[in-house]
């Protein structure tokens, strides 16, 4: 067996200098930055794990091992909240956390595969595969910003009755100062989140909008549906249309009634062509010169079915030719760079998964945003 290899025409020996800089690369950057992340919190974790799950047994070597489980470890164990954060049973205590996570388990307002209702429990449960460091971003959520986990919204078999559930528990996460996260649930949402961000917000909300599908219409089949959120957001008198950019948008499942609606009140679309076009890059800069134009916050609205449909199988309307995964959440990321004050992922549908990979997404998608939203300052330290 040789021990050389071939390298610009001449077999290098594999102890001889690289070609390349080293130190100029982001793995070895990120890699520098991890010892400067905080630890503190990850120890009082296996304190209180080790207090409240009893010592391990004497077999056991390695003692930060608890006897019951009770934090990060092991992933396939443990009570599922969403990266196993703290279980906050008294909303009331919201305001003690920079962030919260809150499930929609709605879906009464699809048209077509029903299923999101389990989208909460889904993304929970296949959020214990993460840790809660990032090696690229250099953020350890734990250690660096505080999240709970509020369990879900008190959704009933009545839409509009649905909504003002909705609206009531993120304006009260939102009147804490804490942001709120919402996993759904069928993009009806969307509305009902939006009201309770707005009805907190003193001047204009932006809102970008990932998607294949407009959702600008006023009702479908004579109800306020997953198609029509935007079409009732928009009339909010503080979320004016001329903040509402949607990105991604195509294919053969975008009602001509939701774009006649789009271009009477001239909301800023851009296809997946477009973005193709233009790249990744340019439409962060587009979405954020649209959305914060005049506005005081963002509202970032994430529907999973923007990602090609062979990605994400488990959504009520798959439709191919959307995003790579590793594009969206370029786009993601480069729009939390601004900061935004909630988040929504929707459109999640177990019964339609394969192997949680839909779920597993949008868990990225949330951690993500959070993530850089620490790394540039614009959350984090209560």
């Amino acid at each position: 067996m040789s021990f050389y290899h071939n390298h610009g025409g001449r077999y290098r020996h594999p102890l001889e200098e690289p070609s390349f800089d080293k130190e100029g690369l982001d793995g070895y950057s990120a890699a520098l930055a991890e010892v400067t992340l905080p630890t503190v919190r990850s120890e009082e974790e296996i304190r209180r794990a080790i207090e409240m799950g009893l010592e391990a047994a004497p077999s056991i070597g390695d003692r930060t091992i608890s006897c019951f489980s009770r934090g990060e470890l092991p992933h396939w164990a443990g009570i599922n909240t969403f990266l196993k954060m703290p279980y906050l049973e008294n909303v009331h205590e919201v305001g003690q956390y920079d962030i919260a996570i809150l499930g929609a388990p709605f879906d009464i307002g699809t048209t077509y595969r029903a299923g999101t209702r389990f989208g909460p429990q889904a993304i929970r449960r296949i959020s214990a595969l993460y840790t809660t460091y990032n090696y690229e971003l250099g953020v350890d959520l734990r250690g660096q910003v505080k999240i709970c986990d509020l369990g879900d919204v008190f959704t009933v078999a009545n839409i509009e009755k649905s909504f003002d559930q909705i609206t009531k528990a993120v304006s009260h996460v939102m009147s804490k100062g804490t942001m709120p996260i919402i996993l759904g649930g069928d993009h009806a949402i969307g509305y009902p989140c939006l009201r309770g961000v707005a009805e907190n917000v003193d001047g204009n909300v932006g809102i970008i909008h990932l998607d294949r599908h407009v959702d600008t219409q006023e009702k479908d089949m004579d109800e306020r549906m997953h198609t029509t959120p935007w079409f009732h957001a928009t009339n909010i008198p503080n979320a004016p249309a001329s903040n509402l950019v949607q990105i991604g948008i195509g294919g053969w499942q975008v009602p001509r009634a939701g774009v006649k609606v789009a271009r009477d009140r001239g909301t800023t679309i851009l296809t997946i062509h477009d973005v193709e076009d233009m790249g990744i890059e340019k439409a962060a800069e587009i979405a954020l010169e649209v959305a914060w134009k005049g506005a005081k916050a963002v509202y970032l609205s994430f529907d999973i079915d923007s990602v090609d449909a062979g990605f994400v199988p488990g959504t009520g309307w798959p439709e191919p030719g959307g995003f790579l995964p590793r594009e969206a959440l370029k786009l993601l990321q480069l729009v939390a760079k601004e900061g935004v004050c909630a988040m929504e992922v929707v459109e999640v549908s177990p019964p339609y998964d394969i192997s949680d990979t839909t779920a597993l997404l949008a868990v990225r998608a949330v951690v993500d945003v959070i993530a850089t939203m620490v790394a540039h300052g614009k959350i984090g330290g209560r």
